[in-house]
């Protein structure tokens, strides 16, 4: 990208305030992008931004539209799952672009990345901006990476979650993935994640610990693993300090320790305070030992 493309706003989930709408907007200018939103993007206070037709056909021209060269959402929430079979009638772009979010919008990441072969970027969402809740790191990452500054997109000091994490082996594939809820959302539809030959990657905020044992366990018990290469776990948010304990020690760990692919945990992006960009279906090499490490290119934009 370069200054002066424009970005296409879109709000597949939720809605953000007028507020924080009015901040991304004046976001993107300083980045020296020309940011497109749509005059209808909300209405009123219904359960999502707007109702299916009119979130869907502002997410289709955006992907469409020949002028932009990224289309970056709004916000996350809730609602992109129920988009996924109109884009499916979708024909194919010619040319794929830059596309932005996390947390729901995992299911259009998991569509593009699966079905139209693009790369897209888990990032953070375009309200944390508008509100002022970035970090240093996060905003400059974006220009980064938007701006081709960078080859690619670095995770150190992983952590090893079993044996086969700790041996100094090498795994060349893509991730894929986000949250893990909405990932789960996704088995035994035909937008199901295919992850043979692949990295997977997982965070996700708000669960209880038995509830995430149940996603891990559904996983497994579907055969949706098999031929998965490793799995890498970015932030996994709960309130309670005490639950977090049994998550990771009695959760994630007992997960961890019956699979024979190695499992890391130690990625800054998804809901925690710091949220970095994960390049997903892009070449990525995890290099395995007492100190993990992820590098994944950053993809043409």
């Amino acid at each position: 990208m370069a200054k002066g493309d424009i970005v296409d706003v879109v709000a597949p989930g939720f809605r953000c305030s007028e507020e924080e709408l009015d901040g991304a907007h004046s976001f993107l200018m300083s980045l020296g992008l020309t940011p497109r939103v749509p005059k209808n993007l909300f209405r009123g206070h219904t359960l999502f931004s707007n109702t299916d037709e009119v979130r869907m056909r502002h997410l289709a021209e955006a992907l469409k539209a020949p002028d932009s060269k990224a289309v970056w959402c709004i916000r996350g929430g809730y609602g992109s799952l129920r988009l996924l079979p109109h884009l499916k009638k979708l024909r194919t772009p010619q040319r794929a672009k830059a596309f932005l979010g996390y947390s729901d919008i995992t299911s259009i990441h998991l569509f593009l990345n699966q079905f139209w072969g693009w790369s897209t970027l888990h990032s953070p969402v375009l309200d944390r901006f508008g509100g002022g809740r970035a970090k240093p790191l996060e905003v400059k990452e974006v220009k980064d990476v938007l701006f081709g500054r960078i080859r690619s997109q670095e995770f150190l000091k992983l952590k090893p979650l079993n044996e086969a994490a700790k041996k100094r082996r090498v795994v060349r594939s893509s991730v894929l993935g986000g949250n893990l809820a909405v990932l789960q959302s996704s088995l035994g539809t035909p937008f199901q994640m295919r992850l043979r030959n692949r990295i997977l990657f997982l965070e996700d905020i708000g669960e209880r610990p038995h509830r995430l044992d149940r996603m891990l366990t559904q996983l497994e018990q579907t055969h949706v693993l098999k031929g998965v290469q490793a799995i890498v776990f970015g932030d996994l948010v709960l309130g309670d300090e005490g639950e977090r304990r049994k998550l990771w020690a009695e959760v994630v760990h007992r997960f961890a320790k019956e699979q024979n692919f190695p499992i890391f945990r130690g990625i800054k992006a998804g809901h925690g305070p710091v949220q970095r960009i994960l390049p997903l279906n892009t070449p990525a090499t995890l290099r395995g030992g007492l100190e993990g490490a992820l590098s994944v290119e950053s993809g043409g934009r």
